[in-house]
């Protein structure tokens, strides 16, 4: 079971910072000087034993109806699609460590961790952390050109977290941001979600070949057409690969394709797919798109494709790949949006060992509570001016407090968390094998998990009994038409062994149903 901690807001951001937030709020009236403080250092519990045993029993009785819910609820005003895809009884009423409580009242354990971003589940009391923050004055409200101290903060721990530097090793630290060194992460970019960190990651790759704005010097490969190059899917098209919603970033997955076969035929930019774990295929690629008229600008790749069926890649193919770019001056940009905070290292890329120009992170550090995602990058990579990739309100400091809660915990039980993730494939593995005439195959890394099915039927009738009779979310991959048959599962950090038990059950129980 994960470790509680104590911490105050004076442990997270310091007394310094926290008294001068007190001194200017009671200076202001929000409150006594004496009472500020004394919420300030109100030590708080992270993850006490009274919520984690409730945690446990609760999840251990997903499917359960236990309030009557909320029985006449309108539809809001949505488009078609997003009417379409809406399921009204799982919409959230009240939610507690694993489980959320529905409109319908029943228990449902978040499988999928609410979309990959509930890392520490729901109601977390560490986050009494953010009404203490409200509660002594701290502004959310920041600026590009007014970043606040937390946002600061954060800035330099995911600089530290991601370069490895030990938390009271400042010396290693300021070497780090000093560095104008390759591949040396140490630019944060503050944003709101995983598109626009991404997109800001592209920006920075087109700005080695086109100016941002007329009075800029002219790039590095200037007459050069950027060829940015992603994972292909089984048949050799790039719906594998998913860095966003912008326009640019939906054009390379497939999306707009006449839009994107205008500009491709205009010689502006070309979009090369790279079969997934594929050495010498990625060989071939940069033989051919790294050389005369082409440059390759961009390689860009998630380690655990979430969106194509969980697939994971290899160390070897991310080695030699990364090696490859290296010597050939190719940025890497690692997408983490979804894999972030699934490792004890907070970081999956520092498992691979690999050193990336660009890293975005998002969803499971703020763990919910606020839309805030980060594009991490290197000094040679800093190449745009401040509107080149703004966002105003990408420095919203209760979001950066919501980041540091999330790393003080998640450093704390990073052992926990690689045992949780090394049980979990070993009991699904084990309780899988059995069905090796429906089940293809389990994909993933740790908690970040994919069950692949060799009949699409067999994986949509799978999906819906685990998520509508025994009430554990699951997403099943069907909708992409070159996709592996996929039911995708991303448990919290916070999943007992109880709670493993209690959902491989009913995982065999379903796959019963199909089989």
């Amino acid at each position: 079971m994960s470790m509680n901690i104590r911490r105050s807001l004076t442990d997270i951001a310091g007394k310094e910072y926290i008294y001068a937030v007190c001194e200017a709020s009671a200076a202001a009236g929000l409150g006594k000087l004496e009472e500020l403080k004394s919420i300030a250092e109100e030590k708080v519990d992270f993850y006490p034993d009274d919520f984690a045993l409730q945690a446990e029993t609760l999840a251990l009785q997903s499917g359960k109806k236990i309030c009557k819910g909320l029985e006449n609820s309108f539809p809001g005003a949505a488009t078609n699609a997003f009417r379409k895809a809406f399921h009204r009884e799982s919409a959230p009423l009240s939610g507690f460590g694993c489980v959320r409580i529905g409109e319908n009242g029943k228990i449902a354990f978040i499988g999928k961790s609410e979309h990959y971003q509930a890392s520490l589940g729901h109601n977390f009391p560490g986050y009494k952390l953010l009404i203490n923050a409200c509660r002594i004055g701290i502004s959310n409200l920041t600026h590009n050109n007014t970043r606040g101290f937390l946002t600061r903060l954060l800035e330099r721990e995911l600089i530290r977290t991601a370069n490895g530097i030990d938390k009271n090793d400042d010396e290693a630290l300021e070497k780090v941001l000093a560095s104008t060194e390759k591949h040396v992460l140490n630019r944060v970019i503050n944003l709101e979600t995983g598109s626009l960190a991404c997109e800001a990651a592209y920006k920075m790759a087109f700005a080695r070949f086109y100016k941002l704005q007329g009075d800029f010097p002219t790039p590095l490969y200037a007459g050069k057409i950027p060829v940015f190059v992603v994972m292909a899917d089984s048949d050799g098209g790039n719906t594998a690969n998913y860095h966003g919603t912008t326009m640019l970033t939906q054009m390379m997955r497939g999306l707009w394709p006449e839009a994107a076969e205008i500009l491709i035929n205009a010689g502006l930019l070309k979009i090369v797919a790279a079969p997934i774990n594929d050495i010498e295929a990625f060989r071939r690629i940069v033989e051919e798109y790294d050389n005369g008229k082409y440059k390759i600008a961009l390689f860009s790749h998630e380690l655990i494709l979430m969106n194509y069926a969980g697939i994971r890649l290899t160390e070897e193919f991310v080695k030699e790949t990364h090696a490859l770019c290296d010597a050939h001056d190719i940025p890497v940009l690692v997408d983490e949006i979804q894999s972030c905070m699934w490792s004890k290292e907070m970081f999956l890329f520092r498992k691979y060992s690999c050193r990336p120009d660009f890293v975005s992170v998002g969803k499971g550090f703020p763990g919910g509570q606020y839309p805030a995602s980060k594009m991490l990058t290197t000094a040679q990579m800093d190449n745009l001016n401040q509107f080149g990739a703004l966002v105003t309100n990408g420095q919203e400091e209760l979001a950066s407090l919501a980041n540091l809660i999330t790393m003080e915990f998640a450093r704390a039980n990073a052992s926990y968390i690689e045992e949780a993730g090394i049980k979990w494939r070993e009991k699904l593995l084990k309780k899988v094998a059995p069905f090796g005439n429906i089940v293809d195959k389990v994909e993933g890394d740790e908690l970040l998990t994919s069950i692949i099915f060799f009949d699409r039927d067999k994986a949509n009738t799978f999906s819906h009994v685990l998520s509508e009779e025994y009430c554990i979310d699951v997403s099943v991959q069907t909708y992409k038409p070159n996709c592996p048959k996929a039911a995708l599962l991303k448990l919290p950090l916070i999943t007992t062994e109880k709670m493993m038990e209690h959902i491989v059950e009913k995982i065999v129980a379903a796959l019963e149903k199909v089989k």
